[in-house]
């Protein structure tokens, strides 16, 4: 469930966004009144989208969003206000804005707009993820390119198919990686010796990592494999 900030002072047109994005959009959406109490709300959660009403008491929107660029970069931040003026949507998006909503809107608009935003965040994490070649699992460390599983002074040396698989296991790292995905992206083919040479490399993954406790590799029955690190 993706979880969203949402700072308006507004305390019935908060709660009926709460309530609307909770129910119609399956988010989890904390809700606060003011820029400060935002703020520290966004110091000790982790959220995937904000929503930062522009005119508020203590904090406004604008240096909300300013404060939390300061701490994170990336997370999506969408404003919301009453004022329509290009020099108010121009100062949103030079503040580090995904994006900006006039009031009144319809909230219909509003998660199309969040929808659409964390689907191009999620498409961007994931092709970011792709290029990745260097991992960090437990008290190993691997390297694709390398082909190497490094643990203080001792290395194992990768084949090209085990490299693969368990890069692709890192990719997905606590989440499921289907049989099929996994022969198709490795081999090219999920037919059933391909499967059956894929358990093979699967067992030898396990014995390299099986000195640190925290790092599993599990089946998840009818689907695939997960990589779990504790």
């Amino acid at each position: 469930m993706k979880k969203i900030l949402l700072v308006e002072d507004d305390p019935n047109l908060g709660l009926l966004l709460q309530d609307y994005l909770q129910l119609k959009g399956k988010f989890d959406v904390v809700l606060c009144k003011d820029g400060d109490e935002g703020l520290r709300a966004f110091t000790k959660q982790t959220f995937d989208l904000l929503i930062l009403d522009v005119m508020m008491p203590k904090k406004d929107g604008f240096t909300l969003g300013k404060d939390i660029r300061k701490i994170n970069e990336h997370v999506p931040i969408i404003f919301a206000t009453a004022k329509g003026m290009i020099e108010d949507k121009t100062q949103a998006f030079n503040l580090g804005g995904d994006d900006y909503i006039t009031k009144p809107f319809r909230i219909e608009e509003l998660l199309l707009r969040i929808n659409a935003l964390l689907k191009r965040t999620s498409n961007t994490e994931k092709q970011e993820e792709e290029k990745q070649t260097t991992f960090k699992l437990g008290k190993y460390s691997f390297d694709y390119t390398a082909q190497l599983i490094t643990t203080g002074d001792s290395q194992q040396k990768l084949s090209t198919k085990e490299a693969e698989l368990l890069r692709l296991l890192c990719i997905r790292k606590n989440e499921v990686l289907t049989r099929e995905e996994a022969l198709l992206n490795i081999w090219h083919d999920d037919n059933y010796f391909n499967g059956r040479s894929m358990d093979v490399f699967l067992s030898k993954i396990r014995k390299y990592l099986k000195d640190d406790p925290s790092v599993e590799i599990i089946n998840v029955h009818g689907r695939g494999y997960k990589l779990l690190i504790n």
